[in-house]
């Protein structure tokens, strides 16, 4: 049997009101900027970057990642304010607490050992956001894009019950199974 890998990766996918207003505001952007490269994944914080793993094998990953989630508790957080990296991204800030960075960290290190996967510079340096615009800003329209997310003034105080595997079909990423926090 032929080894197909294939692209994954965990993160925090808001589901409702919120990530319909998130995908609304990336439309618009789409629109009037022609940015579009953030409407290739949901609304989502990343917690642990893109990796690939065999297809075959789906089955396992997800089962160890279950274990691995089932014994970290629910976080909350705040999504509020359009921030910068450099002038190539734009995206919402997120506030969480110490409990976000712990389970990153702690993610981190079983991805390592028990999935064999690379340790990413941008697993090690965790910056919890939600992108919205990334890769094909024209340098020019960057802070038209900025102001206009601004104004679009989102915000949502969360509470994260489940971690999401995602899955790379065609050029996209959707959402492909839902792992669950404890809760205790």
């Amino acid at each position: 049997m032929m080894k197909v890998m294939q692209k994954y990766f965990l993160a925090i996918v808001p589901e409702g009101k919120f990530q319909e207003q998130v995908t609304q505001l990336k439309w618009d952007i789409r629109e009037k900027f022609q940015s579009k490269y953030a409407l290739k994944s949901p609304a989502h914080i990343t917690v642990k970057m893109p990796f690939s793993y065999n297809e075959a094998k789906e089955e396992k990953l997800f089962e160890k990642l279950q274990g691995f989630i089932a014994g970290h508790r629910p976080m909350t957080m705040n999504i509020a304010g359009v921030k910068t990296f450099g002038s190539r991204v734009i995206y919402l800030g997120v506030e969480a607490g110490q409990d976000l960075f712990d389970f990153q960290s702690d993610l981190k290190t079983f991805c390592k050992r028990e999935l064999n996967l690379v340790d990413e510079l941008s697993d090690r340096n965790f910056h919890p956001h939600m992108t919205i615009a990334f890769k094909d800003i024209k340098k020019t329209q960057f802070q038209n894009i900025l102001e206009f997310a601004t104004e679009a003034r989102l915000t949502k105080d969360m509470s994260v019950n489940e971690i999401v595997l995602l899955k790379k079909v065609a050029a996209s990423w959707v959402s492909h199974k839902k792992l669950s926090l404890k809760d205790v």
